[in-house]
């Protein structure tokens, strides 16, 4: 669709923009305080949560199988919660590592060996000259800022409607001894909500690194985050490596951030029984003894996988008039114009929207004069660098209804002035 603005006279287009003007200095007078920056649960979310905050009393009895969680040891997490995330998973219970709440602490500290200690034999990352990482892009922007801290290079990848481009990442990992990893959002992906086809996912399992400690990191982070009854399916890489009689490739990441509570849940990691050991061996040493208190909450409220799925079918009901009010209002906004795109997510945090090209910073900045905080324009790329400043991640979940139909009112003025600021500008 050709951009409406590009096609106006000079005179319309004039009118149009002094109208978008007018209305943003309304919307200055109302003094908004609107915060759509990051991808946290509402109220309501954390609130389902709330009763399991009663499962555990003075009287309650604080073994798991046999295994106390009111003392240490037990560093590989309680049999129960190591059952749980496996099942969730759809791995091994004894390839699975319960412990902390954070599934990005983990995937630092996995960094962070493999940097300092090497991984399978092989020499550190830190003593083997320029380390490079390959990062889908728009992607996760603290995962890009985990191996940037470390002077590892981010290499963009771009992505596709089926993942990241795969002609691209097997050209990379397969000629580069340089490439030691890749970032993965494999469901809902972060921020495009794009899940991997089955192709992109035998394609990533079929991999031949020239780095021979290259692995990918699988952060499953929105694996039951579906919106719908019917969410998207993502092929279980572990499954596929199996039917190759392949591993050591990939390390699998998850939490309950988005499931009970963000930071009070738990955290778990998966591997290959070779790779799942080194990283047992590494966690040891700045590990005593996981939150299993915590833990042993969680198994007693969720209980089990279908228990989970349940769960968050109640979140669903929460977030789904969120997800389809932003895709209401972009559409009936925007739809018409032909200055921008945005997914259509099917579960997840995040829509990901683009503008014309040069107009993403200016959009974000022009909200947050306008009183809505949005992610910082250029986040979901390497280095905070959007190559064609197009790319802004929305963030639909923590704002009440109102306040979310309130700042998505704003931000279509805000995408209309500067695209055609923009359009005036190119004439």
């Amino acid at each position: 669709m050709p951009n409406a603005y590009q096609q106006m006279s000079t005179a319309d287009l004039d009118a149009a923009i002094a109208a978008l003007e007018a209305q943003t200095d309304q919307i200055r007078a109302l003094g908004l305080k609107l915060d759509m920056a990051r991808g946290k649960p509402s109220v309501e979310q954390t609130d389902l949560s709330r009763p399991m905050l009663d499962l555990l009393t003075s009287e309650s009895d604080l073994t798991d199988e046999g295994a106390p969680a009111d003392n240490y040891g037990i560093p590989d997490g309680l049999p129960s919660a190591r059952r749980l995330a496996a099942d969730l998973l759809g791995v091994d219970a004894a390839s699975v590592l319960v412990c902390g709440s954070s599934s990005l602490n983990l995937m630092h500290d996995v960094v962070v060996n493999a940097y300092t200690k090497g991984i399978g034999g092989n020499a550190p990352w830190c003593t083997q000259g320029e380390v490079k990482f390959l990062c889908p892009s728009p992607g996760y922007d603290r995962h890009f800022a985990v191996t940037e801290r470390y002077g590892i290079v981010n290499i963009p990848i771009a992505m596709t409607a089926d993942g990241p481009d795969m002609d691209e990442v097997e050209r990379l990992v397969n000629s580069d001894p340089q490439v030691k990893g890749m970032w993965c959002v494999p469901k809902y992906a972060n921020p495009t909500g794009i899940t991997y086809s089955d192709d992109v996912v035998r394609r990533i399992a079929a991999l031949e690194p020239a780095a021979p400690d290259f692995r990918v990191f699988w952060d499953n982070a929105y694996i039951v985050h579906d919106l719908y009854d019917e969410g998207d399916s993502l092929l279980n890489i572990f499954d596929v490596l199996a039917e190759s009689g392949r591993q050591n490739l990939v390390y699998e990441f998850a939490s309950t951030a988005k499931v009970t509570f963000p930071s009070s849940g738990m955290a778990f990691v998966t591997a290959s029984p070779a790779d799942i050991a080194e990283i047992r061996a590494a966690f040891s040493i700045e590990r005593v003894s996981p939150e299993k208190l915590s833990q042993l909450a969680h198994v007693r409220f969720l209980h089990d996988v279908e228990g989970i799925r349940a769960h968050m079918a109640r979140h669903a009901e929460v977030l789904r008039p969120r997800f389809e009010l932003v895709q209401e209002r972009l559409e009936a906004g925007l739809g018409d114009l032909g200055i921008a795109t945005w997914t259509h997510p099917h579960g997840g945090y995040f829509v990901s929207f683009d503008g014309p090209e040069g107009s993403a910073k200016a959009t974000v900045a022009m909200m947050a004069e306008l009183g809505v905080t949005l992610t910082g324009a250029g986040a979901t790329w390497p280095y905070g660098k959007d190559p064609h400043d197009t790319n802004i991640r929305i963030a639909p979940t923590f704002p009440s209804l109102a306040d979310l139909g309130a700042a998505l009112d704003v931000f279509v003025v805000a995408a209309k002035l500067v695209a055609a600021r923009l359009a005036r500008a190119e004439r």
